[in-house]
């Protein structure tokens, strides 16, 4: 397993060389994206208006952060659970998403488009929201201010330390780690 410093716009090109286990530490823009917004964000691409940001080689991180505290960019911002947007990850991913960044598992039509797109996906640990917070550098709310923390935020991360989940060639660390835990 190997360490990688990647720029956000560097992961179109990275991507086929990540392998699951990799540690990757990020930076550059990343969005924030959570249910609500993933909901209202596919409205707008199912009636053909303009997404809060282009979707082509951007990265969302399912997270909704906690407010502010005073001099800090942001609160805590730690991942939820991905599964919940997997209804809309493979549309997401066929419209050029590049990567996603969350916890837990994906289904396997999120991970047959990851492959098809040569996308990745990573995983941050859960419970660690005030580790991400430290990396986060900005935050600017950038569509849907009414849902409150679950809004869409533009973030600037530097050196996000993640882990790659899921690989454009199919791997996945959860049934590859459970198959070498039973298999012991």
């Amino acid at each position: 397993m190997s360490v990688v410093k990647l720029n956000v716009k560097q992961l179109r090109d990275a991507a086929v060389n990540l392998k699951i286990g990799d540690k990757v530490l990020l930076t550059g823009y990343v969005y924030t994206s959570r249910d609500a917004a993933h909901k209202r964000i596919k409205a707008l691409i199912d009636s053909g208006e303009t997404l809060p940001y282009e979707l082509k080689d951007a990265v969302i991180y399912y997270a909704g952060p906690t407010p502010a505290p005073e001099g800090k960019p942001i609160g805590s911002c730690g991942p939820t659970t991905s599964s919940r947007m997997d209804v809309f990850a493979p549309e997401f991913l066929d419209k050029g998403l590049i990567a996603m960044i969350g916890k837990g598992e994906r289904n396997q039509a999120v991970r047959d488009a990851i492959v098809r797109n040569k996308a990745v996906y990573f995983c941050f640990v859960g419970g660690a929201g005030a580790l991400a917070a430290k990396c986060i550098k900005s935050c600017e709310v950038i569509a849907f201010e009414d849902l409150g923390c679950e809004s869409v935020k533009r973030l600037y991360i530097e050196e996000l330390p993640l882990i790659v989940a899921n690989d454009c060639t199919g791997g996945d660390i959860f049934s590859e780690g459970r198959a070498e835990y039973f298999s012991e």
